[in-house]
C-alpha cells in the first residue's frame, strides 16, 4: 500500500511539473509572438517544412528570439511525441503543415518538398 501511495504521489507531481513547464513554454512564446511576426512580415524568417523558423535573408536580428523559439518548439514536439507515441520529428512536419495553412499571404514557407515560397 505504502509503495501505490509514494507511486501516486510521485506521478501527481511530476504531472504538475509537466503542467508548469508547459505553461511556461506557452507563456515565452506568446510574449515572442509579436517580434516573430514582424520578422515574417519583413520577409526575414520563415517556417521551414520540419516546423521551425529559418532566416530568409543574411540580416539575422533577434537571433536569440528565433533560437529560444525554435527551442521551445522542439521541446514542445517532444512532449507531444511522447504522448502520442510518435516522434518529434514526425511531430514537427506534421505542425509545419499546419502552419503553412494557417499563415498569412506574404510569409516565407517551405514546402514539404523543400522549395521556399510565399504564400
Amino acid at each position: 500500500m505504502k509503495k501505490i501511495v509514494l507511486f501516486v504521489t510521485f506521478f501527481a507531481l511530476f504531472g504538475s511539473v509537466a503542467l508548469a513547464d508547459e505553461n511556461a513554454i506557452k507563456e515565452r512564446m506568446r510574449k515572442r509572438l509579436p517580434v516573430i511576426t514582424n520578422m515574417k512580415n519583413q520577409g526575414l524568417i520563415g517556417e521551414n517544412n520540419r516546423g521551425f523558423l529559418e532566416y530568409r535573408s543574411s540580416d539575422r536580428p533577434n537571433q536569440q528570439v528565433v533560437n529560444d523559439e525554435n527551442a521551445d518548439r522542439l521541446t514542445v514536439y517532444q512532449m507531444i511525441a511522447e504522448k502520442t507515441g510518435s516522434t518529434p520529428e514526425l511531430v514537427g512536419k506534421q505542425r509545419a503543415v499546419q502552419i503553412a495553412e494557417r499563415s498569412p499571404k506574404g510569409h516565407w514557407i517551405q514546402a514539404p518538398e523543400g522549395r521556399w515560397y510565399r504564400k
